[in-house]
């Protein structure tokens, strides 16, 4: 049921492959094939022109910027859609990579693992606790202006911070079989709860408790909706009737 309009098809690109190998339900490796050069000037005018009509006919509650680092998301693409959506007060979120890392200032929820953090910032952080994350969410305050810094950090949990106060959720106790997509999966569900209600804290633990679930399974998984209103009674507060 997800609607293809937007593909993009190419005749100088082709099309990501990921290859994984797998041993007794663990991924050990993975070997990709694919092109990260930029897109051409013709297939990123295409590009803006498809989404920008998107989000004026369908002005949906939040964008997330997935960024992979593939040569999708340029300097002038990342600009052109923030300020659209910042014109039509749509929310955006934002999953950095180095190469692009402080070109989302403006964005409502920026949300880097601790390796992006230490490159894009240049920081060491060897030393994880509230109060060096507290240092790397001004570091980046300053230079993005965003709303909400939501740093994934492993098997130590998840930080988020809003300006009021920072705070680190620990990670659950997982049987971890595959890291595959948990990232997409924290992203995808802090922004949809954030979104709905708000609330930053709730964001960030209901996020936390889905990439842990996504880990447990091999391969990459949608997160089952049953299993994580489950988890999220059993481990943080009640669900809200969003």
């Amino acid at each position: 049921g997800i609607g293809s309009d937007l593909i993009q098809l190419s005749k100088g690109r082709l099309t990501t492959t990921k290859t994984r190998i797998i041993s007794r339900n663990q991924q050990m490796i993975r070997l990709d094939t694919e092109m990260r050069a930029e897109l051409t000037t013709k297939e990123e005018h295409a590009f803006i022109d498809a989404t920008l009509r998107y989000l004026q006919i369908q002005k949906p509650d939040i964008v997330i910027f997935e960024d992979y680092n593939k040569g999708v998301l340029k300097e002038n693409i990342i600009q052109k859609l923030m300020r659209h959506c910042r014109s039509l007060g749509i929310l955006v979120a934002v999953d950095p990579k180095r190469e692009h890392f402080l070109d989302y200032a403006g964005a409502t929820i920026f949300k880097p693992n601790l390796k992006e953090i230490r490159e894009g910032l240049n920081l060491a952080l060897t030393d994880i606790n509230t109060e060096t994350l507290d240092e790397a969410h001004r570091k980046l305050k300053e230079h993005l202006s965003h709303q909400l810094s939501l740093i994934t950090l492993s098997e130590r949990g998840i930080y988020y911070n809003e300006d009021v106060e920072g705070e680190m959720l620990p990670s659950h106790l997982r049987h971890i079989a595959d890291v595959s997509g948990a990232g997409d999966t924290v992203i995808a569900v802090a922004s949809m709860v954030y979104a709905l209600t708000g609330d930053a804290r709730k964001a960030a633990s209901w996020s936390n408790i889905a990439g842990g679930l996504v880990c447990e399974e091999a391969g990459v998984v949608p997160v089952n909706k049953q299993k994580l209103e489950a988890e999220i009674l059993r481990l943080a507060e009640p669900v809200a009737e969003e």
